[in-house]
């Protein structure tokens, strides 16, 4: 089985099973997430796993960790597989911070019915599908069941943060945001958007949950968006919503993939993490014979002490 749909084990106490990831209790205390090779798209997780998907989101994000220590301290302790990681409990903050700089998605959208202002940021009139603003804008939303648009003044009044503490995660999502974007145009990638999660431990602000994945952002190629900026092609899981856009029947998309559709969507993930990394993704193939993702992730996490040998 060379994709990870679902994982389950009595030996680990299933703390959160979300769209993508699944949360247990590790023995010695701290989060293990298991990132899945399941899709989400329009609120929905499809049947169909994308092979590789969870290696890429895990292993970008890891990379990502990594790279921004300088800025905030994060979450993980470790990757005791490619599918898996070991991170502190840090209390999350149910405040998602959305920094853009361009006019997209659903940003554009609103703009394109007359809206102007977003989260508290008002942007002028004449803007362009794609123009890129003067500087990246924070457009804050909560964590809720539906997710909403709210402004700084809000989130402070309704209590999700203090004042204070909004500052620190606004100035620390900006100064991600151009680490990383400087870093991908040095490879060609413009960071159209994303999303960044930050949570508390021992009074100490850090970052949690992922950070620059397709999951989490946009990405445009370079060379794609200077030739037309209205029809730049998202380096992303685009791919797949415009495939089910396409393919909608009676109001409803499609709930599983084609075979074509899946492998591309697979392509379209090795090769973004391999633009940003410099390196092809280790798929543990090597390591399992006929790549069976849940074999694999089960011996890594025996051999890590996390989980017991079953006989």
């Amino acid at each position: 089985m060379n994709t990870l749909n679902h994982f389950d084990t009595p030996q680990l106490e299933l703390l959160h099973r979300g769209k993508v990831r699944d949360s247990y209790r590790a023995p010695s205390g701290e989060r293990l997430i298991v990132v899945t090779d399941r899709l989400s798209a329009f609120d929905s997780v499809l049947e169909t796993p994308v092979a590789h998907k969870g290696a890429v989101l895990n292993g970008l994000a890891a990379f990502w960790f990594d790279k921004t220590r300088h800025i905030i301290p994060n979450h993980v302790i470790s990757l005791p597989d490619p599918n898996v990681t070991l991170a502190q409990e840090a209390e999350p903050i149910r405040v998602e911070m959305v920094v853009r700089n361009y006019l997209t998605g659903s940003m554009l959208r609103g703009y394109q019915q007359g809206q102007r202002t977003f989260s508290g940021v008002t942007v002028p009139d004449g803007l362009t599908k794609h123009q890129q603003f003067p500087e990246p804008i924070v457009t804050p939303t909560t964590k809720e069941e539906s997710d909403r648009e709210i402004t700084p003044e809000n989130l402070v009044s309704e209590g999700w943060v203090s004042q204070e503490l909004y500052e620190q995660m606004r100035v620390k999502s900006l100064e991600l945001f151009s680490f990383a974007s400087a870093w991908m145009a040095e490879r060609g990638i413009i960071l159209v958007d994303t999303k960044y999660e930050f949570g508390l431990l021992n009074g100490e602000l850090m970052l949690i949950d992922e950070i620059h994945t397709p999951d989490s952002s946009r990405f445009w190629s370079a060379e794609d968006y200077a030739r037309n900026p209205e029809t730049a092609e998202q380096m992303d899981k685009e791919y797949v919503r415009q495939w089910l856009i396409a393919n909608k029947q009676d109001g409803l998309y499609p709930r599983a993939l084609t075979p074509e559709v899946s492998a591309e969507a697979t392509r379209r993930y090795l090769d973004i993490y391999e633009r940003i990394t410099g390196a092809p993704l280790p798929t543990g193939n090597e390591v399992t014979p006929g790549g069976d993702v849940q074999a694999r992730l089960v011996g890594n996490l025996v051999r890590a002490g996390i989980m017991k040998e079953t006989i």
